[in-house]
């Protein structure tokens, strides 16, 4: 008993010794840190009182400081940055659904504006601008070198006036010019038509109104098909989706799964992480769903479709996603600005970051591409041109005795549903592609 007394003993007091031999260095360590901030700041200051005393011309303080800022914010990455009083005020109202501007989601890449996504409908997608457009001159003035609010503030003007600006599409040989007339933007989170037996949910942004247009969305379409029973399947089409809310997007997969994780978070300390999980209940009631992506669909799209992806609850069809995997919190400050700060990573539940990768689809269908110098559309042949005889169209044929009357009404009305698909092909590839796989699955299922 006294040896053990003893041996703790020593123990404790060499390991007192320890801590003192390593946290001195620590501290030291830790001292020498903050005073090299300190002097970093002092630098700061003293750059900032020249510049204010002796630049050529009478600078606002307010100014630099706010650039100074914004300065320190975007060198983390393309994400963060300050916002001043207006552009806070201006976030806030697109939130909400209603802006004025060209209607186009940006960021910044080799010092140009990169295009993420046109929005559905406004003077930007009206104008034929497309993801992945590079953004070089606003009416023949260089973006090159600007920071990304600088040439967005360049693109903002009043409602109705022109801008011209020149962009750069991978395919096209040469630069062109592109006219566009500033607009109100009203943003419809969610638009849904039928295709046949198909409930296609076109969802443009994660804002509030969000998850109410989608359930509004789908319950219009399944009643005027008589009822889930009658649908085939859903298309989701998150195409050109530039992102938005956190909490809408999982709203949204939450809407077509049971059970299970959505999309976690992590941030610098392990206490920050989140983790969100579905709750009973899915919306298309077990049906078929088919997602659609493009390197337009960003952020909270992406969050959706991996987790509908992850959980086999949807084929994902189209090409990659953008890749932008990380979480922005905003942060209101002193002066009615506020700070947008990158604080975490996202993952799908499967436990993949998809930042810089995007979402991959499980089937690669590409969108025929606009030229912007392509002619006019020629003439379209007439219907007689463009329809094939068939053993119908010949005089005195045998009747079909196989079908009662009901069947061969539910034949032509199979018939125009087909056709009808078949014309969405020429106004809209990838979304006939998606249509078509619902259907597949449906034929599938109805098979004995």
């Amino acid at each position: 008993m006294k040896k053990f007394a003893i041996a703790a003993f020593a123990g404790t007091v060499a390991g007192a010794l320890l801590t003192t031999q390593i946290a001195g260095p620590l501290i030291a360590q830790e001292a020498a840190r903050n005073a090299n901030v300190y002097e970093q700041l002092d630098l700061f200051g003293d750059i900032f009182e020249r510049v204010r005393s002796q630049y050529v011309e009478e600078v606002d303080s307010q100014k630099l400081i706010e650039a100074a800022i914004n300065g320190m914010l975007t060198s983390l990455d393309p994400h963060s940055n300050y916002m001043g009083a207006k552009d806070f005020d201006d976030m806030r109202v697109q939130t909400r659904g209603e802006f004025g501007g060209l209607g186009i989601e940006v960021t910044q890449e080799d010092g140009f504006v990169k295009v993420v996504s046109p929005m559905d409908d406004t003077p930007a997608d009206l104008a034929g601008i497309e993801a992945g457009d590079f953004i070089t001159h606003v009416n023949g003035e260089s973006v090159l070198g600007l920071l990304l609010d600088q040439a967005v503030e360049k693109m903002r003007g009043p409602v109705g006036s022109e801008i011209i600006i020149t962009v750069v599409r991978e395919g096209v040989p040469d630069p062109f010019d592109v006219s566009i007339i500033r607009d109100t933007i009203k943003l419809t989170a969610v638009r849904s038509r039928t295709v046949g037996k198909t409930v296609v949910l076109r969802i443009t942004t994660f804002n509030d109104q969000t998850f109410p247009g989608l359930q509004e969305g789908l319950k219009k379409e399944v009643d005027a098909l008589g009822g889930i029973d009658n649908v085939d399947g859903f298309v989701i089409d998150l195409r050109n989706n530039p992102g938005g809310l956190l909490t809408q997007a999982i709203k949204v997969s939450d809407a077509f799964l049971d059970k299970g994780e959505i999309v976690s978070t992590r941030g610098r300390d392990a206490q920050d992480s989140e983790r969100f999980n579905a709750e009973p209940g899915d919306m298309a009631n077990g049906k078929p769903i088919v997602v659609l992506i493009n390197g337009g669909s960003a952020s909270a799209s992406e969050i959706v479709s991996g987790a509908l992806q992850d959980h086999r609850r949807a084929i994902v069809v189209g090409t990659k996603s953008f890749g932008k995997g990380s979480v922005q919190t905003v942060i209101p400050l002193r002066g009615d600005g506020a700070m947008r700060l990158t604080t975490a990573r996202y993952y799908t539940p499967s436990g993949r970051s998809i930042q810089a990768l995007g979402v991959m689809p499980d089937i690669v269908v590409n969108q025929p591409r606009r030229d912007p110098n392509a002619d006019a559309k020629p003439e379209e042949p007439t219907s007689a041109a463009r329809r094939q005889t068939s053993e119908a169209d010949l005089r005195g044929i045998l009747s079909n005795d196989s079908m009662t009357e009901d069947e061969r009404k539910l034949l032509e009305e199979e018939r125009a549903r087909t056709e009808e698909t078949a014309k969405l092909r020429e106004e809209d590839y990838q979304l006939a592609y998606a249509v078509d796989i619902i259907r597949g699955l449906a034929v599938v299922a109805e098979k004995p």
